[in-house]
């Protein structure tokens, strides 16, 4: 929410995306240009919005960490840092112990500064 206050565009790309669902699958990243070497990336780490009947959070941790592979291939490319919240822990039901190992596998163990704020 944060970053849709502040941007419109990824919100707005996202949308399309969703839309045409052009490759809209799990896993995939969508790479939004705001300004000048800022980049937000719309990572499609869960299922649906809500619980299932099950009770299973939407969360798939294993799209977070495919997703989380091309920020890392895109920031090594880039020659950037990497800015987060705590993703996956809020709607998505995630648990950050959950998360965490996979932003270390995925960045952090390939050498890319990451920065994780709690809102």
């Amino acid at each position: 929410m944060a970053i849709s206050r502040h941007w419109k565009e990824p919100q707005q790309k996202y949308r399309e995306w969703f839309k045409a669902q052009d490759n809209f699958i799990l896993g995939q990243v969508q790479f939004v240009h705001v300004e000048n070497k800022l980049w937000i990336a719309n990572i499609i780490g869960q299922h649906k919005i809500n619980k299932d009947e099950k009770g299973n959070a939407p969360i798939r941790y294993e799209a977070v960490l495919a997703g989380l592979e091309k920020v890392g291939q895109f920031a090594l490319d880039k020659g950037a840092t990497v800015h987060m919240p705590r993703i996956g822990c809020g709607l998505a039901g995630g648990t950050w112990d959950k998360i965490e190992p996979l932003i270390e596998s995925a960045l952090t163990a390939k050498n890319i500064s990451v920065t994780v704020y709690d809102f």
